[in-house]
């Protein structure tokens, strides 16, 4: 089989002085190929370079050495792939698959080495944090929750404490007993220090319930601040899975978690209702999309993606998402752009329609039935109509009740 080695990244100070990253591939010998037996090992190591007077060629070196051995090393593998084998069956079926997940891993710890070395070079900690669940050894949750939210929505995140989530003590023991965090997600004004942003840190030393990400907040800058919340939620927890929500949407975190236990040992998975609605090419309408002529003749639809009142991805999406983030493209809609920084890998699209119930009667009578809704929302508003009124009721009629979540 293929094995490898993890890139043990660890976190420096960045001073006076930079450190500068290398990764070294090496390809001698792990790679086992039923009939002619040859044996490859895949092994990466990285080391930190202190920076004197010869910096500048320190750094060409480094980087044309990554770029070649990390290169034939794929390369080597891609080889081994291709060569004929004689008819193995299962056997050559299960090598086969372990080259494919061998290769996948060893681009993404190739790519993030780079990023390391990149924001180095740069002088400023771009990917900061990127790997310090390895190195620091954080303990290992179940799931992120974030709830995106804005600075008007005060009543909606009251309603939601008031609700289905967890508060005060209950949160913290959802933390350690279950593993599950829960966060509000939210940016900062444009007037950084403003009174947008005081009052949000007065709700935050009220509630301790916050995200805030490095983000200027703004209905169209969407899909900015989605990416930014799966690379920051990466960066500090390790999770099995990343969600996103509104905060104007009901969900049972219980129902929640049972959904994506089932989908646990996959990899690269993506969860959520999938649609593909219409390109929208005129302005002036909601959902306008700018690059309409992206997707081909006028009247086109999207690809499948998720709709955004809730999705969930698996851990080394958010990892993918987190190393690359400086070259994703926006979308003018977040839903689109995530099911666009997908749509070219090897990823899992699973559309469950209990992700996207209506409320009642809709998810009452899906509840009485046994069949309990994992979010419910009014696809007429994006989510609860009136939601900070209404949420109530819904959590009364279509509500898991506590001994699903704690059981």
């Amino acid at each position: 089989m293929c094995s490898h080695t993890n890139i043990p990244f660890n976190h420096y100070g960045y001073q006076h002085n930079a450190l500068f990253f290398c990764v070294n591939v090496v390809c001698n010998s792990s790679i086992w190929m039923p009939r002619k037996k040859k044996r490859q090992n895949v092994k990466i190591v990285m080391w930190a370079v202190s920076d004197g007077n010869e910096t500048t060629s320190t750094v060409g070196m480094m980087d044309e050495k990554l770029n070649r051995a990390s290169d034939g090393c794929i390369t080597k593998l891609r080889e081994l792939k291709r060569e004929p084998r004689d008819n193995q069956g299962d056997d050559s079926n299960d090598v086969v698959q372990a080259l494919d997940n061998t290769i996948s891993n060893l681009e993404m710890e190739i790519a993030a080495a780079r990023a390391t070395q990149e924001s180095v070079l740069n002088g400023s900690p771009a990917s900061e944090g990127l790997n310090d669940i390895e190195s620091t050894g954080k303990r290992k949750y179940s799931m992120v929750i974030g709830i995106n939210t804005a600075f008007s929505s005060r009543k909606r995140r009251d309603s939601v404490r008031a609700t289905w989530m967890p508060y005060g003590d209950k949160r913290k023991r959802l933390e350690e007993e279950k593993g599950i965090i829960i966060r509000f997600v939210i940016g900062h004004s444009s007037t950084y220090g403003g009174i947008l942003d005081k009052a949000m840190e007065a709700e935050e030393r009220k509630h301790g319930d916050f995200l805030r990400l490095d983000h200027v907040e703004g209905y169209l800058e969407l899909s900015a601040k989605t990416k930014i919340y799966f690379a920051t939620a990466f960066s500090m927890w390790d999770a099995d899975f990343y969600i996103k929500v509104d905060d104007d949407v009901h969900v049972n975190i219980g129902t929640l978690g049972t959904t994506l236990a089932m989908h646990q040992s996959k990899k690269r998975v993506y969860i959520g209702c999938m649609k593909s609605g219409p390109v929208l090419a005129h302005k002036g309408v909601r959902y306008h999309e700018p690059e309409y002529w992206k997707f081909g003749e006028e009247g086109n639809k999207y690809f499948r993606h998720a709709t955004g009142q809730l999705y969930a991805i698996s851990n080394d999406l958010a990892r993918y998402i987190s190393i690359n983030r400086h070259m994703l493209h926006k979308y003018a809609n977040e839903d689109v752009s995530l099911g666009a920084w997908f749509i070219g890998l090897d990823v899992e699209h699973i559309d469950d329609r209990r992700l996207c119930c209506g409320t009642p009667p809709d998810c009452e009578w899906k509840a009485q039935a046994g069949n309990l809704c994992v979010a419910s929302f009014d696809w007429s508003c994006s989510g609860i109509c009136r939601s900070h009124e209404r949420i109530k009721e819904v959590h009364k009629r279509c509500g898991e009740g506590e001994n699903v979540l704690w059981s």
